[in-house]
């Protein structure tokens, strides 16, 4: 009886086709090395004449891998963590790889649940993502897959950690507000208990001291990641320093509060002050007044590197230590060259 066109190819009718035993036809197609060239050639030959697709599940029984990936998140809601988690789902999915999601909301007990749960599954690997780009307590120990950490550096240098490189993205803002001739560059910033706060004033304090500079104000002046903040501090530090002609700062919220206080202070961005921003949180960068100039800490393509490290790690390769993650300026009218 003749194949009903609709029904899917099996290995076996592979195997018949080939000429050879069923384990040959599954050695062929799975790249094991004990097959002759010729005798492989031959499987695939017939394999992508008859349109085979093997069974997953089968290829999972075979091979003691279910091609499933565990993915547990500190904050699902939080604004860091989607982006991460579309170049995550990307970059698995290019290598065909499912991936098993869980929040565990900031709490210790949720996320040691999470973690038995995943590996009751039988997941291949683990990725950890923390909700701030700090160093964060190893999970790893008694995890028997490979386990990589995405925006949050563990603990352990013998683990993968994949972070952004907020040194390097201050440097990229504050070697912008030089080039445009600014000299009088001043920070406003987050909490200082934020490494990423920490990291930020350090790239641009670099950059001015390479320059002969000093910071604006002495120090940056670090409050609270919001707009109120960065109205209260450009006061603060216009009426300290009236000279200032550029502001790094530390978000895109503290950006948008001090461009409303220097407007309300009869200073024009960026002919008077320059502005940049970091994060490029489109609601505050592009909807400022004018559109800001800042950091994109480019999370989606963060998520497909600890995707395709964790890959890596599963095909033999796994590695250790910590994987910093350029960010890119986006340039907008907050920032241009100093009058005259």
């Amino acid at each position: 009886m003749a194949r009903h066109p609709s029904a899917p190819v099996t290995l076996t009718e592979v195997a018949r086709r080939a000429g050879v035993s069923v384990a040959t036809a599954s050695k062929a197609l799975n790249a094991r090395p004990d097959v002759a060239p010729e005798t492989r050639a031959r499987v695939l030959a017939v394999a992508e004449e008859l349109s085979f697709q093997p069974n997953a599940l089968a290829r999972g029984l075979l091979s003691g891998s279910t091609r499933t990936v565990g993915l547990l998140t500190d904050e699902l809601a939080g604004r860091f963590a989607i982006p991460v988690l579309l170049g995550v789902e990307n970059a698995l999915g290019d290598g065909q790889l499912s991936v098993l999601l869980c929040d565990a909301r900031g709490d210790a007990i949720r996320r040691r649940h999470y973690i038995r749960t995943l590996l009751a599954r039988q997941v291949d690997g683990l990725i950890i993502l923390g909700d701030r780009n700090d160093v964060r307590t190893s999970l790893t120990a008694g995890i028997p897959v490979p386990v990589v950490y995405a925006y949050g550096e563990s603990d352990d240098p013998r683990d993968l950690s994949v972070v952004a490189d907020d040194v390097g993205g201050a440097r990229l803002a504050a070697e912008h507000l030089l080039a445009l001739g600014r000299r009088r560059v001043a920070h406003i910033t987050g909490e200082e208990g934020y490494r990423a706060a920490r990291d930020r004033a350090a790239g641009l304090l670099r950059v001015l001291d390479e320059a002969g500079l000093a910071l604006a104000a002495g120090r940056p002046l670090y409050g609270a990641w919001s707009q109120r903040w960065g109205r209260q501090a450009a006061r603060m530090l216009l009426a300290a320093h009236p000279g200032v002609d550029a502001v790094f700062c530390g978000s895109d919220q503290i950006a948008s509060g001090v461009i409303d206080a220097l407007h309300d202070l009869g200073r024009r961005v960026p002919d008077d002050i320059a502005v940049v921003g970091y994060d490029n949180w489109e609601i505050f960068a592009t909807e400022s007044r004018p559109p800001l100039t800042t950091v994109d800490l480019d999370l989606e393509r963060l998520g497909g590197t600890a995707a395709r490290q964790l890959i890596a790690a599963l095909e033999g390769e796994r590695g250790s230590g910590v994987v910093r993650h350029p960010g890119r300026l986006v340039v907008r009218e907050s920032t241009g060259p100093v009058p005259g």
